[in-house]
């Protein structure tokens, strides 16, 4: 396991009681450098959405915790957010949330000349995405070809 899974996996072990406490649902956990910086960060969510306040009593709660523990060597950043309208799909709840659901698709290499698709999650597997396409037809994306996949959303 990585660097950045192990402290992942263990800020999840951390928060996930915190969150679970509020009634709150864990979206996600991720440990990345942008800009220089380190960032820790837990996406958390609830039906209705999740406030600027619940976001700030789990993020003390859990810098707390992360405090204690004392496992990640780097300095971070740590932020507590929602995931946003652009939610990616990556748990198999978020699958079985999602199915019916309009979805984009991006590739890492172009299909057709193309490597955005938009379309309506009919099913997945451990190594595939099928998506109902605009024209009547299934598409089907090998996982290992998805860059990412989220809702889909229009403004």
């Amino acid at each position: 396991m990585t660097k950045r899974e192990t402290y992942e996996k263990r800020t999840e072990e951390l928060v996930l009681p915190l969150v679970e406490a509020h009634g709150f649902e864990l979206v996600d956990v991720e440990y990345v450098k942008e800009g220089g910086s380190w960032y820790l960060r837990a996406y958390i969510d609830k039906p209705g959405g999740i406030a600027v306040d619940d976001c700030e009593v789990i993020s003390r709660a859990l810098s707390d915790r992360l405090d204690e523990q004392d496992f990640i060597e780097d300095s971070y950043i740590l932020e507590v957010s929602s995931p946003g309208l652009g939610r990616p799909l990556k748990k198999e709840k978020d699958f079985v949330r999602a199915k019916g659901e309009a979805v984009e698709v991006r590739t890492y290499r172009a299909i057709d000349r193309q490597k955005e698709f938009t379309g309506i999650l009919r099913g997945w597997d451990k190594d595939t995405v099928v998506l109902g396409m605009e024209d009547g037809t299934d598409m089907k994306f090998a996982r290992e070809d998805i860059a990412l996949i989220r809702l889909a959303f229009d403004f």
